[in-house]
């Protein structure tokens, strides 16, 4: 089987109960869409959990992608004066931008982590690809974080800038391809901002599937893409 999910925020505990919800073998795939840093308490566990999984296959957030940009200049014993030497005024500034958004639990744990460990997060940060494609018996599904920003159909996905597709949002009310059996699936924009109601929503091939695991009154949500059965915690 083939499953879903994006955005877990550091929520190692609601994703373990989705795991073991769905009874995920090792003959079964499991496709991250992005964003597992930030905002939740165990960011950094999770993806040491991440790590270990030969079947998980997750792909780069625009919060992964900010997170690897400042993790790497702290794979040092972090002191106020390592940092100060790490980031140019510019730089900290940033960073201290990153922290207010949510980055403030990634950067906790990644201190209390050992200095190998944090070259092993970086490097594992830095390897996440942009985006996937899924084929499941006649359909085709493109796994993306946020969107395909500046879209033309003859576009190939390996032309599409990073920021068109960590940031771009996408459009639930259009079609993207003529192809009937062709699927964008996206994280990103929690979908309570798109139908009021934390559940993965449908239109137009579009499917977004970030249920705001990270919020009081969000889920994390989890979709098969073999039977497109949904799953929820």
């Amino acid at each position: 089987m083939y499953y879903v999910m994006s955005d877990l925020h550091g929520e190692y505990q609601k994703y373990l109960r989705m795991l073991e919800l769905l009874q995920l073998s090792e003959e079964d795939s499991l496709f991250i869409l992005g964003d597992m840093v930030d905002r939740g308490k165990q960011p950094v566990t999770l993806i040491q959990d991440i790590m270990t999984r030969k079947n998980i296959f997750p792909i780069m957030g625009n919060h992964d992608c900010l997170a690897w940009c400042f993790l790497q200049n702290l794979c040092m014993d972090i002191t106020s004066e390592s940092i100060m030497a790490a980031f140019s005024n510019e730089d900290a500034q940033e960073m201290l931008l990153w922290i207010d958004d949510g980055g403030a639990t990634t950067f906790a744990e990644f201190q209390k982590i050992s200095i190998p460990e944090r070259k092993e997060i970086v490097a594992f940060l830095e390897s996440l690809p942009l985006y996937e494609i899924v084929h499941v018996k006649d359909k085709k599904f493109i796994l993306v974080h946020a969107g395909l920003g500046n879209f033309r159909p003859d576009k190939p996905l390996s032309e599409y800038l990073p920021e068109e597709l960590l940031l771009t949002r996408g459009d639930p009310d259009r079609r993207f391809f003529e192809d009937e059996n062709m699927y964008i699936i996206t994280g990103h924009t929690p979908t309570p901002l798109i139908s009021g109601k934390p559940e993965i929503y449908h239109s137009m091939n579009n499917i977004y599937i970030d249920c705001g695991a990270c919020f009081e009154t969000g889920r994390l949500a989890c979709l098969c893409l073999d039977t497109m059965q949904e799953f929820y915690v």
